[in-house]
């Protein structure tokens, strides 16, 4: 709790705001208030200003044990709020901050009222204005779009964000007053652009111009202009959250009557609510869709039931709403590409787990205010459940998890019990932090018997798979359990010498490294990618290709360290084995983005080099478009500079950055403001307009990427003051804005 000096306030002021605090903070015990829904309507800035008026009514319930006279309400701290009703009569409040962490806050906006007894009815109205000042992932406004996702903090609540039994998630009523051009998109059925989402959510919505087309029964929000490629992965994306959501009712029950929807984006790729899912609009341009977007889409449809449908709240909410759904994502994705690439998923789970494991704390009661929230109930959380059902059944499992949440809640205390025949696993991998460490020891032949010694430092039984690799490739899979805190052993009879042993091949358990799970050892690394990676960074390109060799034997379809070997084997001018690669890449099922920037990169590479320019170039654009890795994107811009290769020019854009120049070298703050995106590149529009002596930009390669979109490659010489004269490439995003174009972003500056 924040210190409050008792000199300043008054004791009554003092116990209030005691109180209201102890209601609902980050770790506190129990709430006062649950939200029984969200009426917002909300009114975006028809011209440039940045302001954003709100009208929130929010119906609330007294679910303590107690009669209450004070409500707490949080809100970003940029919201101005004009006026504020109980049951419609206006009401004095007060201000305070309320800090989550050295860099954040929120405002909590305190009342006083006729005392309201338990079970009874609350109606807030407030009345605000949102002044942003530069756009975010979160939070934007601008003339072509707007976007205001639930951790923006947009809409007034009384349960803190970071409260450690869950967020409030309500039934919500969303009404936006767009700009003129723009569509307001949110979750639920829409009537004349007003949003009602029956089942529980946190508000937001997404504003913006698309291409709309309805895909399965999913209304697909396509980039505007989106051409014939396009389209095929809006009909794949679309095609996916049918699935995903097919499947996951086969686990969780009958399936949440809502409409399905997915919004491409620049911002909040991967958040999903209530049955609508934002993608990153570089999806739509790419050549297929991405490991990551298939797995934001397959948890959103999971969510659909737990968060939405089904009330996910109490300790350790988040092991269910993301840990469950990030297990039935993940066996959504094997049903669908197969157990190798299942298993690549988990592999990154694993790492993504591992780089917190070691400072994590119990996962039944972490809070959102820990910085590895999201890594350990997501990740950690997901070999929870894979364990249990691996131990019950698939069957049983989800019988169980139906049982639970017929109720229309779903708490861990009550999957605890629901699984009592688990409890001693339970209670070691929810109540503990990971202490869990397996290790094999070197194979010892003697005769036809291979003995390998085993390891288990955590504090349960671990049953598990270990696998042995002959000297003739073949591999012997044998069960062992090893005791808590304890040795073991394990003998494999066979007549052909066994050179590698694995335990828990199946990676079933969490655990504070991985790397010492094989033996001989491989690497000293949970991450396999940065035991090659540390070769190819040192240029040390032959050791980086044997590693990353040796370490794809067991994870043939990780194609994160399969583009690597690729990269090393160019690097060495091994041109044939090197496209094998980078082809094997993009034959993938379910590569990275990054995968298939770098792919093309590589191609493009061997394609110049074998003098084929066109081919070269063609994979040069599909690098660039596909916009995935700062690094590759400028590797093929490099390359195609190299070329020769000169795009045609559009005299808009050259007017543009005449203009641009004239304004910086002016120092004219405003000239510069007028010709950007307002809430865009603040910092650097502030940074040209203040020291510039010499700012001249030519225009090289314009790459367009929708109809109203293009990144604009340029040839930059500056000059700031106090500073020597600097050279080098950039590369910028301009958005049209009526028949003007604007900065939007700055994608690359490499000036020295």
């Amino acid at each position: 709790m924040n210190k409050i000096s008792v000199i300043s306030l008054t004791l009554s002021v003092l116990l209030f705001h005691a109180a209201a605090y102890a209601q609902d903070s980050g770790r506190s015990a129990a709430a006062t208030w649950q939200v029984q829904k969200y009426d917002l309507n909300v009114t975006l800035p028809q011209d440039s200003a940045r302001i954003v008026a709100v009208k929130a009514v929010v119906n609330l319930r007294n679910v303590s044990q107690k009669p209450a006279s004070t409500l707490t309400l949080r809100i970003t701290p940029l919201a101005e709020v004009t006026s504020l009703k109980i049951n419609d009569a206006i009401v004095d409040f007060t201000k305070n901050e309320e800090k989550i962490n050295s860099s954040s806050s929120l405002q909590r906006l305190g009342v006083r009222f006729a005392s309201v007894s338990p079970d009874a009815l609350l109606t807030a109205t407030i009345e605000y204005k949102i002044g942003l000042k530069d756009n975010t992932a979160l939070s934007s406004v601008s003339p072509t779009n707007a976007q205001f996702l639930p951790l923006s903090y947009w809409y007034p609540t009384p349960n803190s964000w970071f409260y450690a039994r869950g967020a409030d998630m309500a039934p919500t009523h969303i009404k936006v007053n767009a700009a003129v051009g723009q569509t307001a998109v949110s979750a639920g059925n829409e009537v004349a652009g007003t949003f009602e989402q029956k089942l529980n959510g946190q508000p937001f919505f997404v504003a913006g111009s698309w291409d709309v087309s309805n895909q399965s029964g999913v209304t697909v929000y396509s980039p505007k202009g989106t051409g014939a490629d396009g389209q095929k992965r809006a009909a794949e994306l679309a095609a996916l959250l049918t699935e995903a959501k097919a499947f996951a009712g086969g686990i969780l029950g009958k399936a949440p009557d809502v409409p399905l929807r997915l919004i491409s984006g620049r911002r909040g790729a991967g958040f999903g609510s209530g049955g609508t899912v934002v993608v990153d609009e570089s999806v739509f341009r790419r050549s297929k869709i991405d490991s990551l977007t298939v797995m934001n889409i397959a948890e959103a449809a999971a969510k659909l039931w737990l968060g939405n449908a089904v009330s996910v709240t109490g300790e350790g909410y988040g092991v269910i709403s993301e840990g469950l759904s990030r297990y039935i994502a993940t066996q959504f994705i094997e049903s669908k590409f197969g157990k190798d690439v299942a298993d690549v998923e988990r592999l990154r789970q694993r790492v993504s787990y591992a780089a917190v494991s070691k400072r994590d704390a119990p996962i039944s009661t972490v809070s959102p205010l820990d910085d590895f929230y999201y890594t350990e109930v997501a990740n950690k959380g997901s070999m929870v459940w894979r364990l249990v059902a691996k131990r019950v059944g698939g069957a049983e499992f989800s019988d169980i998890i139906r049982a639970n949440a017929q109720d229309g809640n779903l708490n861990l205390a009550e999957l605890r019990a629901a699984f009592s025949l688990q409890k001693d696993l339970l209670d070691n991998l929810l109540d503990k932090v990971t202490e869990m460490n397996l290790l094999a020891g070197l194979p010892q032949s003697n005769g036809s018997e291979t003995k390998v010694a085993l390891r288990n430092t955590g504090e349960t039984d671990a049953t598990i798979n270990v696998t042995a690799t002959t000297i003739t490739g073949e591999k012997i899979t044998a069960p062992s359990t090893i005791r808590a805190t304890s040795f073991g052993e394990i003998s494999f009879k066979t007549g052909s010498k066994i050179i590698r042993v694995e335990v828990d091949s199946d990676k079933l358990y969490p655990q504070t490294e991985y790397w010492d799970d094989v033996a001989p050892r491989e690497s000293s690394d949970s991450d396999p990618l940065l035991t090659a990676k540390r070769y190819f960074d040192k240029q040390d390109f032959v050791n980086a290709e044997i590693t990353a060799r040796t370490l794809l034997r067991d994870s043939p379809r990780f194609d994160d360290l399969r583009i690597l070997l690729g990269r090393s084997l160019l690097s060495q001018n091994k041109n044939t084995e090197a496209e094998k690669e980078f082809r094997a890449v993009l034959d993938e099922k379910l590569p990275t983005s990054r995968s298939i920037a770098w792919a093309n990169v590589g191609l493009a590479e061997i394609a110049s080099r074998s003098s084929q320019t066109d081919a070269a170039l063609k994979y040069v654009e599909a690098a660039i478009i596909t916009d995935a890795d700062y690094g590759a994107s400028l590797a093929a811009r490099n390359l195609r500079n190299k070329l020769g290769y000169a795009s045609a020019a559009d005299a808009s854009v050259k007017a543009f950055f005449a203009d641009f120049d004239r304004a910086a070298t002016a120092n004219r703050k405003a000239d510069v403001d007028a010709l950007t995106m307002p809430g865009e590149v603040t910092k650097f529009a502030g940074g040209v307009s203040g020291s510039t002596e010499q700012w001249q930009t030519q225009v090289r390669q314009i790459d367009r990427i929708d109809a109203s979109t293009v990144l604009v490659e340029a040839s930059m010489t500056i000059k700031l003051l106090n500073k020597e004269t600097e050279t080098g490439m950039a590369v910028y995003r301009l958005t049209k804005v009526g028949t003007g174009w604007k900065l939007s972003t700055v994608e690359m500056f490499e000036v020295r």
